[in-house]
């Protein structure tokens, strides 16, 4: 499978989470309250740093993972642009392959997956990255990942 990367945009990000923005003004603030907490018992908050290297392009997309318990919140820390990659789930639970999507984002925006939702790791593209990330874990069954059996090949 081929996809080309699009511009993210809030509108394209809607169905499996949201981008996070930058306030607009100075004093202005930029609410994502509704990503936090967890409906599941047993899971606390964890924030944690990830170092991602540079990607190279076109990029294979061979491993996809999905989180069940709450959102995962990822926010650049140091990043020029990153891929955003992202698939909605079929009825039993798999991704759909035929809905993904390749999104790429500014470092200055930031990323919230929904639970539930197939995603790629971090990607950094025009160099190194540093991103903050946020979700509630329960040390045992909070990741959920997918070898793919053909990989989705991705060109900007």
């Amino acid at each position: 499978m081929k996809l080309i990367a699009e511009l993210a945009t809030a509108e394209a990000m809607a169905p499996f989470g949201a981008l996070v923005f930058p306030p607009a003004a100075p004093g202005e603030r930029a609410m994502y309250t509704e990503w936090l907490g967890s409906e599941h018992e047993g899971v606390t908050p964890r924030l944690h740093v990830n170092y991602v290297p540079q990607t190279a392009t076109p990029y294979n997309v061979t491993l996809l993972e999905k989180h069940p318990y709450a959102a995962q919140i990822f926010l650049p820390l140091m990043a020029e642009r990153y891929m955003i990659v992202v698939t909605p789930s079929l009825p039993d639970g798999s991704p759909d392959l035929s809905g993904a999507k390749a999104l790429i984002a500014p470092g200055n925006l930031g990323v919230v997956y929904k639970a539930n939702t197939w995603h790629a790791g971090a990607t950094a593209i025009d160099g190194k990255a540093h991103f903050a990330v946020h979700m509630w874990r329960n040390d045992k069954d909070d990741d959920e990942f997918l070898t793919l059996s053909e990989p989705i090949t991705i060109s900007l």
